[in-house]
């Protein structure tokens, strides 16, 4: 079949050599994308994981005990403050979280071990997946953005540790709505944001709450399982799975 004028701008102007697309992407290259863009939890693209190692080094062998007890209370607190309109950011409700752990395991947080273990929240580089993976979406034309409940200084101070601040076209934190997700208003701010339908922005999860969120708001969602965790018991599933970032390309351009 010829293809016609409109195919054939839009398919050059995509930078791919027009003779080697496929029927399939030559009908991608005359409509766009069905999916335009992709929010992104923080934790897909950053690493967390040099945090819970520097609670092991501070509270040798009560490490990991801390991090969980942190972890459990960083959340909840966010979300009972959500819940009872008594709303402070997530650096102040992860740094109640880190004192009431350390609290309740009987450990002694001085203020040079507290600063260290808040700073490392500002010190977090990208999973080794992750620059390629969205250089390959950028370059499909997909607009890329956070949809966190980090602040939006955490969220600039992490991308420019790990270089990917060229390649995100915005940076939406929760923040902006005083809420935390799994609220609606939350994961409508990415639909005020990019100016985009709920249906045209693909949801990139770390955690199985967020994935169950962003599906009740009506997102397309991919959980990027990075923990192996089994899915919640929430009465809703992900649209796509995968243990990276490579299996969301595929995912976001076919």
């Amino acid at each position: 079949m010829p293809m016609d004028r409109r195919t054939f701008i839009r398919a050059a102007a995509s930078g791919v050599a027009v003779g080697a697309l496929s029927p399939a992407s030559l009908l991608r290259a005359a409509t766009g994308p069905r999916l335009q863009a992709v929010a992104f939890d923080a934790f897909p693209i950053f690493d967390p994981r040099p945090v819970l190692k520097l609670t092991e080094t501070l509270f040798p062998g009560k490490g990991a005990q801390l991090g969980e007890v942190w972890r459990t209370r960083q959340f909840e607190y966010q979300w009972l403050r959500a819940l009872s309109g008594r709303y402070v950011d997530f650096w102040q409700a992860t740094e109640a979280g880190l004192t009431f752990a350390a609290r309740k395991l009987d450990l002694e947080l001085t203020g040079e071990k507290r600063d260290r273990l808040m700073g490392a929240f500002l010190q977090l580089k990208a999973w080794p997946d992750v620059p390629v993976a969205l250089k390959t979406l950028k370059e499909a034309g997909v607009r890329l953005a956070f949809l966190s409940n980090m602040t939006a200084e955490m969220l600039r101070t992490n991308m420019r540790n790990a270089d990917l601040e060229p390649l995100f076209d915005q940076v939406i934190s929760t923040d902006l709505a005083r809420t935390y997700k799994p609220d609606p208003r939350a994961y409508q701010l990415g639909v005020d944001v990019l100016q985009l339908k709920r249906e045209e922005i693909a949801f990139a999860a770390f955690a199985g709450w967020d994935v169950a969120g962003a599906k009740w708001f009506g997102y397309p969602t991919f959980w990027v399982n990075r923990a192996r965790f089994p899915v919640e018991e929430l009465g809703v599933a992900a649209d796509g799975v995968g243990t990276d970032l490579s299996p969301l390309v595929k995912f976001i351009t076919g």
